[in-house]
């Protein structure tokens, strides 16, 4: 079986994850800039007791066929715990070819996850990151750049023929929604990101080795919000801090090196003393980019807080 985009959590004292499901294609959809070569149809939930045993695979938790609004690609998702409740998040394409980002819920983190009848209202793009604060505030940070759609959204409204900023203007950022206590809708609209250099200058879109491209995560380390995300066309795996989660965020440098394949997707967890960064890469399939595995590697965190670069 072949998995991407691992969004790893502590629940009940194991590790659960909840990656997308890359399908073994015999004859697979064409490669294009909307990504249709990534296809996917359902998701899988793994577990591990410790860091020593290899993850179980809980089966199908979820198929687009029990999606109401969804009609396909269901691409990467996460998963969260609140009110008793465990939520999984994905991305898909609505009727209309839109991406939308729905919810499903299950009373065990394995699930099965029950879909609601409709995606979340004022949601688009895709990449979901739901990250609960200390005081239970969630929040979910989403957003991707073309197969993705984001640039299609800079008037609020999806324009077909929208394109992204000019290299020389500030780059888009991923946005940021307040859950509501439900944790199934948006508590108000959601807000863009801004990324900053060193200078506190916004990252550019011309930028392409700093600039975001999709795949956020956030996780709080020392009193610190981190930001980290894929750069995209430079294949890295890059974060930002903050003092608070909506940001501005400072960029600080790159987690993780290029990894075979060309898309790169990862998440962070705190598990039995540890840090861990959670990503994937094509090495088992010999490099085929919808055929992609999950891997892990122990994260360092240097005295100031930077984190230390991992190569893959």
């Amino acid at each position: 079986m072949y998995t991407a985009d691992p969004s790893a959590h502590v629940f009940e004292g194991k590790i659960y994850i909840y990656p997308s499901h890359d399908l073994d294609h015999k004859n697979p959809p064409p490669v294009d800039n909307d990504g249709g070569q990534y296809d996917m149809t359902d998701y899988h939930v793994f577990s591990m007791d410790n860091m020593h045993t290899l993850p179980v695979d809980h089966g199908e938790v979820l198929n687009v066929k029990n999606v109401p609004w969804a009609s396909q690609q269901m691409w990467a998702p996460d998963a969260a715990f609140k009110n008793g409740i465990y939520y999984f998040y994905f991305p898909a394409r609505d009727k209309d070819h839109i991406f939308r980002i729905g919810v499903a819920t299950s009373k065990s983190p394995a699930g099965t996850f029950t879909p609601e009848a409709n995606y979340i209202q004022g949601s688009f793009s895709i990449d979901p990151c739901v990250f609960v604060d200390d005081d239970g505030q969630a929040y979910m940070i989403f957003g991707g750049l073309m197969g993705g759609q984001l640039e299609k959204w800079k008037t609020g409204q999806f324009d077909p023929t929208g394109n992204g900023p000019k290299s020389s203007e500030p780059a888009l950022g991923p946005r940021i929604a307040r859950l509501s206590a439900d944790m199934l809708s948006f508590d108000g609209p959601a807000q863009e990101i801004s990324i900053l250099d060193k200078f506190k200058t916004p990252i550019l879109a011309g930028e392409d080795d700093k600039r975001f491209f999709e795949a956020s995560w956030m996780h709080k380390y020392k009193g610190v919000y981190y930001l980290s995300y894929s750069t995209g066309t430079t294949h890295q795996i890059a974060y930002a801090t903050s003092d608070k989660p909506t940001g501005p965020f400072v960029f600080r440098g790159y987690i993780l090196n290029p990894v075979v394949g060309w898309t790169t997707h990862h998440s962070i967890v705190e598990f039995q003393g540890k840090w861990y960064l959670f990503y994937h890469d094509a090495t088992l399939s010999g490099g085929i980019d919808y055929q992609r595995s999950i891997k892990v590697a122990e994260l360092t965190y240097n005295a100031d807080g930077t984190i230390q670069t991992i190569d893959p």
